[in-house]
């Protein structure tokens, strides 16, 4: 038993070793951009960079622009599957699964290729048109995500008893979808929302080859010409990336744990 309890233990360490150490690494890194003397300078020089707060804004809103249609898209279509086409859901999780199969280079070059300037539907042509080409990119990334989180959500509660009562009391489709079905799985809603955010701060391909002034490209941008706030923009996402995390798991506390009576 306590030697089980020991390996137990030694696999934990290095596990965790093999990623804090490199993190703190990191970390000890982007305070040295003052000789012989810790300091706080290469993080002070990423916040007043006038870019760093363009790109981050630009992909925060992207973001919450991909959380909403992601969560428009996403809970109609698994709220109709599950309530009247099961027979579909194989082939749903099989769709959803694709953007994980598919790299973003081959999606992002079929989408340049379909909605270019001299296309039908020419979102490249502008930049507000290549702005919602790059929305509609992101939810299809973090679709396999955002459509778990819904299904997981779906199934701990009676959609059939939750819409025939509604039914009853003259609730029309679009009211039990935003009333009684999105009410019942914010928190499942939430946790995908958190996971495309953290997919959006963080993506490079799809934004640099549509030439958007995201976060991601600015990232690797920066790290051509510096030394020490490459890694401080780098702890900054990682807090951001894993303050998301966080929120999940918070949220995830206060997820129904009842499972419906029917799948």
């Amino acid at each position: 038993m306590k030697t089980n309890r020991f390996w137990a233990w030694l696999t934990f360490i290095l596990g965790a070793a093999y990623f804090i150490v490199p993190l703190l690494a990191t970390f000890e890194f982007s305070l040295r951009m003052r000789r012989g003397e810790y300091s706080f300078d290469a993080y002070a020089s990423v916040f007043a960079d006038p870019y760093f707060a363009s790109s981050f804004g630009y992909s925060v809103i992207i973001g919450l622009f991909t959380i909403v249609v992601g969560v428009l898209v996403v809970v109609p279509a698994v709220y109709f599957v599950r309530l009247r086409m099961p027979w579909l859901r194989p082939f749903m999780e099989f769709i959803t699964l694709l953007p994980l199969v598919i790299p973003a280079l081959v999606l992002v070059y079929g989408y340049i290729r379909l909605y270019n300037s001299s296309s039908i539907i020419p979102f490249t042509g502008s930049a507000l048109g290549t702005d919602i080409l790059l929305t509609g990119a992101y939810v299809t990334l973090a679709l396999p995500y955002m459509y778990r989180a819904v299904d997981n959500g779906m199934r701990t509660i009676d959609i059939a008893t939750l819409t025939e009562a509604a039914q009853i009391m003259g609730a029309n489709q679009a009211q039990i979808i935003s009333r009684i079905i999105l009410p019942n799985i914010l928190v499942a809603i939430l946790s995908g929302a958190f996971l495309t955010f953290a997919i959006v701060i963080g993506e490079f391909t799809i934004a640099s080859l549509l030439n958007r002034p995201a976060f991601g490209p600015y990232l690797v941008g920066i790290g051509t010409n510096r030394a020490y706030e490459p890694a401080a923009l780098a702890i900054i996402s990682f807090i951001i990336t894993w303050g998301a995390m966080g929120m999940i798991n918070v949220l995830s506390r206060f997820a129904p744990r009842t499972s419906a009576r029917t799948d």
